[in-house]
């Protein structure tokens, strides 16, 4: 059924990106300074997930160095994801990962925080002309450690004498500038580029040219595309999403013998994606964030709406029967919040009158995956 299935991947760089040729166009211009020496702006790109901002990024700058090396001129690109686990997700770590990209061999822990920053600055020291750093995924560092590292990094430009340094920060989050300290805010945000989602057509276009790609000829019957365009439509314009949607409903369509891929293997494909999210978000959170959600989901199982002050009691139970030491309220607060975040239980605050506010919380998760969800944390505490 496929014959290049990696064409239904984010990873995937097509031959011909498609309806992005403004924001191309945007990057393209503000960076372009770079090639006669001088220090390109900073600049920051917003966008839901799933709208191309790596992808334009990508593309931009290894245009951008080819034009560069053919010109014996002096550009360095790095390009960071700053969520990766253990590669970049703490200042440290992100300050390691670009002096070595820089050619600085530091250790991937142990150094003080000034040596390593020393180590850093030196590796920009022995460079020449104009480094872009793309800190991809920047507002979940940020939001992790603070902002005082992306502060140091829009300064650094003032102390180095051969080298130009610029920040090109990609986040997910709209609002993710609001939260930041002004001076960093002035200092980063130079140029800013929204990426809108895309519509149900272009998401149409995108999957029709990495379908051509993907799959042999005749594989899907009609609608099938349309059908993926519109349900990722529906959740911001992710493209992303679609192209999940059709690669998995390839491969359900595969194993089970089907001559080609139906409209019934989308829906079986948009069910096992979202089953997976859920499970594979809650795998990777911390054991408080599972025990609390195990409250939640123990607590609305006839699907009544539950206050928090409620689930920090039944909590604190839980915690005593496991022998395990409980967070205080305000954190477990926090945590349920977070939950909330990543769409897996659902809290609105709602007034009380003169007693106050409090958050109604619910859960919209189908049996199943309630069943997974709970049978993962008593595997994990043999509740």
């Amino acid at each position: 059924m496929f014959k290049n299935k990696d064409a239904l991947t984010t990873n995937w760089k097509p031959e011909n990106i498609l309806h992005r040729d403004q924001q191309i166009n945007e990057l393209a211009s503000i960076l372009a300074p770079s090639l006669k020496g001088n220090d390109p702006s900073n600049v920051f790109l917003y966008g839901s997930v799933g709208t191309g901002k790596t992808l334009i990024v990508k593309h931009v700058t290894e245009e951008l160095k080819s034009v560069a090396d053919d010109k014996e001129i002096d550009v360095n690109i790095l390009y960071i994801n700053c969520k990766m686990k253990k590669v970049a997700d703490t200042e440290y770590r992100l300050l390691a990962k670009l002096a070595r990209q820089l050619g600085e061999d530091v250790p991937s822990t142990g150094l003080p925080t000034d040596e390593i920053y020393n180590r850093f600055f030196s590796a920009l020291q022995d460079q020449k002309g104009v480094v872009v750093i793309a800190l991809d995924e920047i507002d979940a560092l940020v939001k992790k450690v603070g902002d005082e590292f992306l502060y140091n990094l829009t300064r650094i430009n003032d102390d180095l004498e051969h080298t130009k340094v610029s920040i090109l920060g990609i986040s997910n989050d709209l609002n993710f500038t609001d939260y930041m300290d002004s001076r960093v805010k002035s200092s980063l945000s130079e140029e800013e580029i929204i990426f809108p989602p895309y519509n149900a057509i272009e998401l149409r276009e995108i999957l029709k040219e990495r379908t051509d790609k993907a799959f042999v000829d005749n594989m899907l019957m009609d609608g099938v595309i349309s059908k993926c365009s519109a349900l990722a439509a529906q959740e911001h314009g992710d493209a992303r999403r679609a192209l999940d949607l059709l690669r998995v409903a390839g491969e359900l369509s595969e194993r089970s013998e089907s001559d080609i891929v139906e409209k019934r293997h989308v829906d079986m494909a948009q069910s096992k994606i979202e089953r997976d999210r859920v499970v594979e978000t809650v795998r990777s959170q911390p054991k408080h964030s599972k025990l609390v959600l195990y409250t939640i989901l123990e607590m609305t199982s006839g699907e009544e709406d539950i206050a928090t002050g409620d689930v920090y009691s039944e909590y604190k139970e839980l915690c005593e029967e496991l022998e395990v030491s409980e967070l205080t309220q305000r954190r477990v607060s926090g945590l349920i919040s977070e939950l909330d975040m990543l769409g897996v239980i659902n809290a609105k605050v709602i007034s009380k009158g003169r007693y106050g506010r409090t958050r109604q919380i619910s859960v919209d998760l189908s049996e199943n995956i309630r069943g997974r969800l709970e049978q993962m944390v008593e595997e994990k505490f043999y509740i």
